[in-house]
């Protein structure tokens, strides 16, 4: 297929469709750059054009035109993701959701809302309508939107109490348009979900979203420092475990990320303090604070009801997830990150095993979750980068330990899970995208099923760098 670019843009010139160069290049890029391996590769890789529906309807006529003309499409919400999910390899258009951003409706325990809507805003909206609140979202609360939290997302703040977000029950309904010579509509519940949640839009567009909801709280911000990593291990463990006590976050942050990175935090912290950070529900603040006294070695420093810090640390979750790395990065750009799970029951051994193997040139940042009613930890570790060689040596070396890795200096689905195929999502892409021109080079089971997994998937038809 040679794609008619041309062609295809001017069907569409009716369209909201962006025409500035510097525009085009700034939409074509999600936060790939968190990983020097992908920063690499991808830095040059841009769209031929950017067009933004208004609705479904222009939706379906996006990807019929698309269809017509062999021109691949990659669709965006706000491109925080940090993995190369929203870069169009292969050029051709980016479909942007920006304006598909309406919140439908709002009823007791759900919501339906368009892609394009930020998480901020849907979370504002339930607020002010019903006092809900999404179960969880990412650190990237202000400016993700739902539809690429979905489509790109695994799980964030509100984890330590509903799990990843592909758990049962964390999303409801979802509506998807195939990219076909006449597109379909289709909507997807239960065990159907798997298809195109966490797909990269690679097999399907999701148009409408119906996202359960939690009540809202005023939560409480808290950091609480350790002399001791290994007490603020136990005791982020024990707090995951205390059903009782209502929490949205418990983020772990090994010394010295405190201290070198949360510049705002640093004046009230040592070079070896490890510092937890929290979110607590008001009314669970007594059945904290009586957890806390268990465990002496801790010491309270900061709450936001009770704030005696002469300047505002800001949100607690904008510290935790992959806001950490973040931090980190504008201190010091050779700072990178590794995704890791850590499962029950071995996850205190396993983390305490891998710092003492790396620590260091890895730090452990820790994210309690649930999974399946147990308390586990997403390590988000911060890696001190020298060369790509040594990056896929740690990575191998966790895995032969028997930590999973969910690699983020990969940018397909099979590489940045668990080197397989989701036989769901190929059997789906088949079906839904038979040119293959959905997100092209982000399904490697889609192009060359026979990949061995020994050496980073170089897609064949990724853009050349002038």
């Amino acid at each position: 297929m040679k794609p008619n670019v041309a062609a295809a843009k001017e069907a569409l010139s009716h369209l909201d469709i962006e025409t500035s160069d510097r525009a085009i290049r700034a939409k074509s890029r999600d936060f790939f750059w968190y990983s020097p391996v992908l920063k690499t590769r991808l830095d040059h890789v841009e769209a031929d054009f950017v067009v933004s529906p208004r609705s479904e309807a222009e939706v379906i006529e996006i990807l019929r035109t698309c269809y017509a003309h062999d021109v691949p499409v990659t669709t965006r919400g706000a491109g925080t993701g940090n993995y190369g999910q929203a870069m169009p390899l292969a050029g051709g258009c980016v479909m942007h959701m920006r304006h598909m951003a309406a919140v439908k409706e709002i009823h007791p325990g759900r919501v339906i809302v368009e892609p394009g809507c930020l998480l901020k805003d849907l979370d504002a909206a339930c607020q002010e309508h019903s006092g809900q609140e999404l179960r969880m979202f990412s650190s990237t609360w202000a400016t993700a939107t739902i539809g690429g939290f979905v489509a790109g997302g695994s799980g964030g703040i509100g984890s330590i109490t509903w799990g990843a977000l592909r758990d049962l029950g964390n999303i409801i309904r979802l509506r998807v348009v195939t990219m076909e010579e006449e597109p379909r509509v289709l909507e997807f519940r239960g065990e159907e979900l798997h298809r195109v949640s966490h797909a990269y839009g690679t097999n399907g567009i999701i148009t409408e979203l119906e996202m359960p909801l939690a009540p809202a709280y005023d939560w409480t911000d808290i950091f609480v420092a350790f002399d001791d990593f290994d007490a603020a291990l136990e005791f982020a463990n024990g707090l995951g475990n205390q059903d009782g006590i209502l929490k949205k976050l418990c983020s772990v942050y090994e010394a010295p990320i405190a201290h070198s990175y949360f510049q705002r935090v640093q004046p009230h912290v040592a070079e070896d303090t490890t510092l937890v950070g929290l979110m607590i529900a008001p009314h669970s603040m007594e059945g904290f604070l009586t957890f806390l006294g268990r465990h002496p070695a801790g010491q309270l420093i900061y709450r936001s009801d009770d704030n005696d810090w002469d300047r505002t640390p800001g949100p607690v979750f904008e510290y935790g997830w992959n806001h950490t790395t973040l931090r980190a990065l504008r201190v010091d750009p050779s700072i990178t990150y590794l995704q890791v799970r850590y499962a029950y029951p071995d996850h205190i051994a396993l983390v305490q095993k891998m710092r003492a193997d790396f620590s260091p040139e890895v730090m452990q940042h820790l994210e309690v979750m649930r999974e399946s009613g147990r308390t586990i930890f997403a390590g988000l570790s911060m890696v001190r980068f020298t060369t790509e060689e040594r990056l896929d040596e740690i990575v191998r070396l966790h895995e032969e330990a028997g930590a999973i890795i969910f690699n983020p200096h990969r940018y397909t689905l099979e590489e940045g899970g668990r080197q397989s195929a989701d036989q769901r999502q190929l059997d789906f892409k088949r079906e839904a995208d038979p040119k293959g021109l959905l997100n092209p080079g982000k399904m490697i089971t889609w192009d060359n099923p026979d990949h061995d997994y020994s050496s980073m998937y170089a897609y064949p038809g990724l853009q050349a760098a002038e």
